[in-house]
């Protein structure tokens, strides 16, 4: 993938980590500068009044306070008498995210100040930066380290662009080495991260919003948004718009105004925060302020800045089906609820977007897996189907009484199966079908009949889970009418 597939990027009000955009598309250091300025070294206790003040939370979904973080690590530094790491977590490897690569690609002397600003404050050992493998951002960021120095020794680490990879457990384990996948218990890496050394690690926005604050100040910072969550947020907004984009907002800023900048058509309902995220209504949608407060207001959540209107054109729940199958597939297969209960879960949510009356099985298989994840994982693509079946309730009723919504699945919500080699999809020879039904009773997971007697499936592409069921059922086709094909065919 090459870094003209980053959206866009625009702001609603001035600027501030996309000041220089529109001049300069890409900045250089004498660039940036020009833009930004200067900035003073801060101590470690200067640093933590600086977030405290400002109320800085991490930008990559969990939002947890990064004074908090800091003062975590310099616990652990002194308790272990031992030097820390800083890392950046800028590998993105949510499908509809792009926040971080606009930066990367554009702004990435902002990323490396605030990870300096924390080197130098904390007298680090090193900073490592983790970028995805897709070669979006990469070549961006070693041009700019090339072009300055840094206060400690800086490097770059590629992962694989999965969506764990970006898990801060799996991240500490790729840079060192191992996996990259969480690590199957709950570590700190305030006390144990890279190299067994204590690890500051946060998300590419949060520290360039940490350089933003270094210039400006608390109080200057603090005069854009809202008290309780001052400043700005990026945002992608994917899906149905027809002006994809990188937004930066301020906080307090009316959610319909983003979506409309942005050519967005809801249709019955809004995701936001990602694939871990929540679907709220098109109503609900109206009333948001962008904040963390705002969107908890009506059930959803601010995540890691995404959001996708699933328009009117597509078939609502053979979207979710779609990405729940792919999150199933994303497992790393260490523990009982993502192996065995998100299978499950995808399984059940696929029969109800094929007309089978199991939702009651989608929230039964959903109770499975919350709460009981070494990571995250389960919890929020749990809470991606059941918020989906709450918000599409007139699409369920419909698939359930066998009438469907008459919509094709149109693939509004992105996934990476159409990049990967390989993939394949269930597909049928119409001329050959003589609706036997062998194909459903080998894979019932996969295949449903209609009200006439032929198989049906989603027109996706099928997550490695499935593949050997999918076999058997080609296989037993006694007319020759079921196939695997690529996924990028018909």
């Amino acid at each position: 993938m090459s870094e003209s597939k980053v959206p866009p990027v625009t702001s609603v009000g001035t600027p501030r980590i996309t000041a220089g955009f529109d001049e300069y598309g890409r900045l250089d250091l004498i660039a940036h500068q020009e833009v930004h300025g200067g900035f003073a070294a801060l101590s470690s206790g200067e640093l933590i009044g600086l977030a405290d003040r400002i109320e800085l939370r991490g930008r990559g979904g969990a939002g947890f306070p990064f004074a908090r973080k800091v003062r975590a690590v310099l616990d652990s530094c002194q308790r272990q008498d031992l030097p820390p790491v800083i890392v950046v977590n800028a590998t993105e490897g949510e499908p509809p995210s792009w926040k971080d690569k606009a930066v990367l690609t554009r702004g990435p002397h902002l990323i490396l100040d605030g990870a300096a600003l924390a080197a130098a404050a904390l007298d680090a050992e090193e900073i490592v930066i983790g970028v995805a493998d897709d070669g979006i951002g990469q070549d961006s960021l070693a041009a700019a380290l090339a072009e300055r120095r840094m206060p400690v020794p800086t490097r770059i680490v590629t992962v694989p662009h999965r969506f764990i990879s970006g898990e801060g457990g799996a991240l500490v384990r790729g840079i060192n080495g191992e996996a990259h996948i969480p690590p199957g218990r709950k570590v700190r890496s305030s006390d144990n991260g890279v190299d067994g050394l204590p690890t500051l690690l946060s998300n590419a926005e949060t520290y360039s919003q940490l350089a933003i604050a270094a210039r400006l100040g608390p109080w200057e910072y603090n005069a854009v948004g809202i008290p309780e969550e001052p400043g700005t947020v990026m945002l992608t907004v994917g899906g149905s718009a027809t002006a994809p984009a990188v937004v930066e907002a301020p906080t307090g800023t009316p959610l319909m105004d983003v979506l409309t900048m942005c050519g967005a058509d809801i249709g019955p309902g809004l995701l936001v925060g990602g694939y871990h995220g929540k679907w709220i209504t098109a109503e609900a949608a109206k009333t948001v302020t962008i904040s963390r407060k705002g969107f908890a207001k009506v059930g959803g959540t601010l995540g890691a800045g995404m959001l996708i209107p699933i328009g009117s054109a597509t078939c609502p729940l053979g979207e979710v089906a779609q990405v729940v199958q792919y999150l199933a597939g994303e497992s790393a297969g260490q523990c009982g609820p993502c192996r065995l209960g998100l299978p499950d879960l995808a399984r059940a949510v696929t029969l109800v977007a094929l007309g089978g009356s199991a939702l009651e099985n989608v929230r039964q298989a959903a109770g499975v897996v919350k709460g009981r994840g070494a990571c995250s994982h389960p919890d929020g693509t749990a809470r991606f189907a059941l918020s989906a079946l709450e918000v599409f309730a007139r699409d369920v009723e419909l698939h359930a009484n066998g009438e469907g919504c008459g919509k094709q699945v149109r693939g509004i919500l992105p996934l990476p199966y159409h990049t990967d080699q390989g993939a394949r999809k269930l597909a049928v020879d119409w001329s050959r079908c003589d609706g036997h039904g062998l194909c459903s009773a080998v894979a019932p997971e996969i295949i449903r009949l209609d009200a006439n007697g032929f198989p049906a499936f989603p027109q996706t592409p099928l997550p490695p889970w499935l593949e050997n069921g999918a076999r058997k059922a080609v296989n037993v086709c006694p007319a020759l009418a079921l196939r695997l094909t690529e996924a990028g065919k018909k």
